[in-house]
């Protein structure tokens, strides 16, 4: 038996959350951005009415990741109900919670809800330890690869 305990839950986002979403995204991606200075595409770098716009899509869900009674992170899901791809964008974990599983339980969690197949998303290639987790759970290059900068490429991965 090799089932996986879960240590997280999926809490949905509601609309007074907003400005601490922002604010959680803004520091959990503050450390790439000053990595990659990928000022056009990076979370970090995103302004508050830009998390409002995607939070009132509505394909679009946000969630806490709850380690206990604590928010360790946030993950957005895209489904659109139209037969395209379910989108996880974006995921993170704030530092102190990192390196826990909760990224990986947490989108486990999210495949559950959302059924496992027929998804997409995409992250930094330069940061191997995203791509390996994303890969251990089962997503493959698509061969799309867009360089941001000189510093950073983001890579495409698709789960079927």
């Amino acid at each position: 038996m090799n089932e996986q305990r879960t240590n997280i839950t999926l809490r949905p986002v509601e609309k007074q959350d907003i400005e601490t979403v922002w604010k959680m995204q803004v520091e959990a991606f503050s450390e790439l951005l000053e990595k990659y200075q990928d000022f056009e595409t990076s979370p970090a770098a995103e302004g508050i009415d830009s998390v409002i716009a995607r939070f009132e899509q509505p394909w679009t869900m946000y969630y806490f990741i709850m380690a206990k009674e604590e928010k360790a992170g946030v993950i957005r899901v895209v489904d659109k109900k139209d037969g395209s791809r379910k989108r996880i964008s974006p995921i993170w974990i704030m530092q102190e919670f990192r390196n826990k599983g909760y990224a990986q339980q947490a989108i486990l969690e999210a495949e559950k809800m959302y059924g496992p197949d027929h998804w997409c998303l995409d992250t930094i290639l330069q940061e191997k330890g995203n791509l390996h987790l994303y890969e251990k759970l089962g997503y493959h290059r698509t061969g799309r690869i867009d360089r941001i900068n000189d510093r950073m490429d983001l890579v495409y991965l698709e789960k079927d």
